[in-house]
């Protein structure tokens, strides 16, 4: 196969732009657009979103990229179906790509406005720590909920950069921005959870699940607390922004598929079930920055 065919096999199978696109439109969107609600300041102009959505693509690229370096040895050795250990792609092709991003992220960063390079700065300089385990790979994955929270924290420093769009040239920050930064940490533990609660017949040994770690039915319910403190700090949001109560109405209605679903991967964790819980923390996340990011501008509108 060509190299472009064998790339677009590898992002179907790691990087799927499907999913991933619509994903990071809203989020980076939403980000900006909070950031402007916040401090009750007009929306920047066009450029700055699709800075934003080049950002959040090249970072959560380069997170992938990292991943595949990080779990090497582990795909090597329970997972030789991934793309690298199959041989669809070399790491050194993969490696190329995610180094094309960097510069990409930073001239789109000093083009809208150089100080927002700090910020990226201090993702990168995260990012980099993560995929070194933070110097002690052993003992942080001995601690899977520690390690959970350490590779999470990087989900509110992208959103603080995503945000700096907006309120870097402004002036600053609106103090009631930290949480929004808490809401993206809490998503980035939804998605991280649901996609990790597999069926019984998918667990791999040396393949860590939250399933495998804290059982199905465990673990569904610290999934579904999960996607509970998220709504509070959604709802926060929305008070925050003006749209405290229509946030309230329409968190409770999202609310019920995510208890639905958790129910049925409880009663039967079958794939079809894992695959359920997977697709409902991405759409949950997806109602999440949606809501905290158009609602008051929607809103707004009607009155």
């Amino acid at each position: 196969m060509t190299l472009l065919a064998r790339l677009w096999i590898y992002q179907a199978e790691r990087f799927p732009l499907k999913k991933t696109v619509p994903l990071l439109l809203v989020f980076s969107a939403a980000s900006i657009c909070v950031s402007a609600r916040l401090a009750d300041r007009s929306l920047p102009e066009w450029p700055g979103f699709l800075v934003g959505f080049v950002l959040a693509m090249a970072l959560f690229f380069q997170m992938r990229v990292c991943d595949e370096f990080k779990d090497a040895e582990d795909d090597r050795r329970y997972r030789p179906e991934r793309p690298i250990p199959r041989g669809l792609v070399s790491p050194t092709e993969v490696l190329v790509l995610g180094l094309l991003t960097l510069p990409v992220a930073a001239a789109a960063a000093w083009l809208w406005s150089p100080p927002v390079l700090w910020c990226l700065l201090g993702v990168w300089v995260w990012l980099a720590a993560m995929t070194a385990e933070f110097g002690a790979p052993d003992w942080l994955k001995a601690r899977p909920v520690l390690y959970l929270v350490s590779h999470m924290a990087i989900m509110p420093l992208i959103d603080l950069l995503l945000t700096s769009i907006e309120w870097l040239p402004a002036g600053g920050a609106a103090p009631q921005l930290w949480l929004f930064l808490v809401l993206s940490f809490v998503n980035g533990c939804v998605l991280e959870i649901g996609r990790k609660l597999w069926s019984p017949e998918n667990e791999i040994d040396g393949v860590d699940t939250y399933s495998g770690l804290w059982g199905y039915r465990r673990a569904a319910m610290i999934w579904l607390c999960s996607v509970g403190l998220s709504f509070v700090f959604l709802v926060g949001t929305g008070f925050a922004t003006g749209v405290g109560w229509y946030t309230v109405g329409v968190g409770a209605l999202a609310l019920v598929p995510c208890g639905l679903a958790a129910r049925s991967y409880v009663k039967a964790p079958t794939f079809s079930a894992q695959d359920r819980m997977d697709t409902i923390a991405g759409l949950w996340v997806f109602f999440c920055y949606a809501t905290a990011g158009f609602l008051p501008f929607l809103i707004g509108a009607f009155r």
